[in-house]
């Protein structure tokens, strides 16, 4: 995932890339699934900022994400439609859920022929009812969209 921020004192603030590190998820001929746990999300990047992010702001901005963002609540997706086109394009459109609410989304996955699944879909925080995180008086903010990248690898 990839955060960016905004605000009056953006420049402060750094632009993250977190992994997932704890999920699941099943793709066969007319069905996705996942199920992640949120609080398995790690920082892995830190880019921008007035100074480099040090361990005790990584471990503070993980249980930031865990208690005030994501609330300890695991993230699910349930395809609705998987549309698979000649070009190894596989379009998919389902129901995310984060913080207990549910909204459509849909997105694009490259399916490989080695087994490799790419993608990426862009999650607005405020539709799933998510309140940008923010610090100085709301003077910088993290950015409402979030990039949400998929690069897996089916297992056999």
């Amino acid at each position: 995932m990839r955060t960016g921020r905004t605000g009056a004192a953006s420049k402060a603030g750094h632009d993250l890339v977190l992994e997932v590190t704890a999920w699941e998820a099943t793709l066969d001929d007319d069905r996705l699934t996942l199920d992640a746990d949120a609080t398995s999300l790690r920082v892995r990047e830190g880019t921008g900022g007035m100074q480099a992010l040090a361990s005790d702001d990584i471990a503070n901005i993980e249980e930031t994400i865990d208690k005030e963002v994501l609330l300890e609540r695991d993230i699910a997706f349930r395809s609705t439609r998987l549309e698979r086109g000649e070009d190894g394009v596989l379009h998919v459109e389902g129901d995310l859920t984060i913080v207990g609410t549910t909204h459509p989304i849909a997105f694009d996955l490259l399916v490989g022929d080695n087994g490799s699944v790419r993608g990426r879909a862009v999650v607005k925080q405020s539709e799933w009812g998510i309140k940008q995180y923010s610090i100085l008086f709301g003077a910088l903010k993290v950015a409402d969209e979030v990039e949400v990248a998929i690069d897996a690898r089916q297992s056999p």
